[in-house]
């Protein structure tokens, strides 16, 4: 269930993402992994750290504003960022141990949506049906 649900979560959020009109979906992904780079400021288990990688991420994420490749860079150093924490002891959620770890599990499936182009699986879904038809 480690891997499963990590993977169940990531292909829920792009689910979810391709809910969000193509004209506003890269902008709210970017926006999000902007938010998911600032995720492990509070908690300061690498120190000064935390604050060089949230503007790495930030940086990323605001290029993301123009291109999906940005914003899949921009998860996959989260994923870097979570297999740290995690292998410091510091996860995501203090209260769940192996959280950092599904973190890092899920952030590559994003990524590779976003690499794909961030498309709506439903209207992807949608013209695969429409060609065995």
């Amino acid at each position: 269930m480690t891997v499963v649900a990590p993977i169940l979560i990531g292909l829920a959020y792009v689910a979810l993402s391709s809910l969000i009109p193509d004209a506003h979906r890269r902008r709210f992904n970017a926006i999000f992994v902007a938010g998911a780079g600032a995720a492990y400021l509070s908690a300061g288990a690498m120190g000064p750290w935390e604050f060089a990688f949230a503007a790495v991420a930030t940086y990323c994420a605001f290029r993301g504003l123009e291109s999906w490749t940005w914003i899949g860079i921009a998860w996959l150093l989260h994923t870097g960022w979570d297999i740290v924490h995690h292998i410091k002891g510091a996860p995501i959620i203090p209260f769940a141990h192996d959280s950092s770890l599904g973190c890092a599990i899920c952030d590559p499936v994003i990524a590779i949506w976003c690499f794909a182009g961030g498309p709506s699986v439903f209207a992807l879904a949608k013209g695969r049906q429409q060609q065995l038809s």
